[in-house]
C-alpha cells in the first residue's frame, strides 16, 4: 500500500449513501490518498467501507475507527481480508477500544481494560482462520492509540497508529514511542476563519463532545492541559493547540508541523463555520495535494 501524505477525516453519516459515493469520488479526484471514516451510532463501517471502495478506483478507505466491540476478532478479521482482497488493496483497517459511554450504555458490553483486551484481540485477529481467496498482500491494521502504552502496543502488534484529537507535540512524541517503519496516520481539525473569536467558538463546538470522554481528556492532560483549559468548551490556548484555523497558509503550517513531527499521513477533518456535519468542500479543494501548497 502506497499511503500518501494527505488524506480527508469525515462521519459519513450525516450523508445518504448516494451522496457519499459522490462525495468519495470527488476526494479521489481533487487527488487525496484516503479517506478516513469513523464508526458510532450509525452503519457498519466494514459496510460502508465496502461501498465506498466499490464507488472509486484508486482511493484509500481507512476506518478510523472499527470499534473492537462490534464485531468479533475473526469478523474483523476476515471483513479485513474480503475488503481488501475486493479492492485490490485498498483497505486500511483502523481499530480501536471506543469509551466507556459507547461500549457499555449503546452497546452493552463490558468495557475492559484497553490495553489488555486490544493485545487479545489482535492476538485472536492474527490466528483466525481465512477460508477466501486473500488479498495481494497483507492488509494493514493501524490502531487509535493516545496514550503512550497504546502507542507501545501499536508498534509492538499492529503496523502503526491512527491518533485523534492531537496537536503536533503529540504527533512528535508518538513517533519516538512507535519509532520508524511505523505508520502515524493523526487526525487534525481545519478550519477556514480568520476572525479568531468566530473560529474559536466554531472549533469548540466540534471539541465540546470530546472533552466529555475520559480517554480524550487524558490524553490532553498528559500534554499539559488542566481542568481550566478544558473547562467550557476549552480555553482559546487549548482550543488552538488543537484546531488549525485561519488562512489557507496558516492552515498549512499546523499540517507541515505534524509532517516535521514524524507523521507520515494526515487525515483533515473541516469544521465548518456554520457548525454543519457535512464537509467544508472549499477547504478540502484549496488543500488538496497539487493545488499549489
Amino acid at each position: 500500500m502506497k499511503l500518501g501524505r494527505l488524506g480527508v477525516w469525515n462521519a459519513m453519516d450525516a450523508m445518504s449513501a448516494a451522496d457519499g459515493a459522490a462525495f468519495a469520488r470527488r476526494v479521489e479526484a481533487w487527488g487525496y490518498a484516503a479517506l478516513w471514516l469513523p464508526e458510532s451510532r450509525g452503519r457498519n463501517v466494514l459496510v460502508h467501507s465496502s461501498w465506498l471502495l466499490a464507488n472509486t478506483a484508486r482511493l484509500i478507505v481507512a476506518p478510523g475507527i472499527a470499534n473492537i466491540y462490534a464485531r468479533d476478532p475473526m469478523a474483523m478479521a476476515n471483513g479485513q481480508r474480503a475488503l481488501a482482497e475486493q479492492s485490490g488493496g485498498r483497505f486500511l483497517l483502523g481499530i480501536g477500544v471506543s469509551h466507556a459511554p459507547s461500549v457499555e450504555g449503546l452497546r452493552g458490553h463490558n468495557y475492559g481494560r484497553p490495553i489488555a483486551t486490544m493485545r487479545a484481540y489482535l492476538e485472536a485477529m492474527n490466528a483466525a482462520t481465512y477460508a477466501a481467496p486473500a488479498p495481494p498482500e497483507k492488509p494493514l491494521t493501524i490502531l487509535a492509540a493516545l496514550g503512550p502504552r497504546m502507542l507501545a502496543l501499536s508498534a509492538e502488534m499492529a503496523d502503526g497508529a491512527h491518533p485523534y484529537n492531537v496537536p503536533p507535540e503529540h504527533t512528535e512524541e508518538a513517533r519516538r514511542i512507535i519509532g520508524p517503519g511505523k505508520l502515524l496516520c493523526p487526525e487534525v481539525w481545519v478550519l477556514l476563519e480568520t476572525d479568531p473569536a468566530a473560529a474559536r467558538a466554531a472549533a469548540r463546538q466540534a471539541l465540546t463532545p470530546y472533552l466529555r470522554l475520559d480517554n480524550y481528556a487524558n490524553n490532553w492532560r498528559r500534554l499539559g492541559f488542566g481542568d481550566a483549559d478544558m473547562a467550557g468548551g476549552g480555553s482559546d490556548r487549548f482550543v488552538d493547540a488543537n484546531v488549525a484555523w485561519g488562512d489557507e497558509a496558516a492552515i498549512r503550517r499546523r499540517i507541515q508541523a505534524h509532517w516535521d513531527a514524524g507523521a507520515d499521513h494526515v487525515c483533515i477533518q473541516t469544521i465548518r463555520r456554520d457548525g454543519a456535519r457535512l464537509p467544508d468542500e472549499r477547504l478540502l479543494g484549496l488543500l488538496a495535494p497539487g493545488s499549489g501548497g
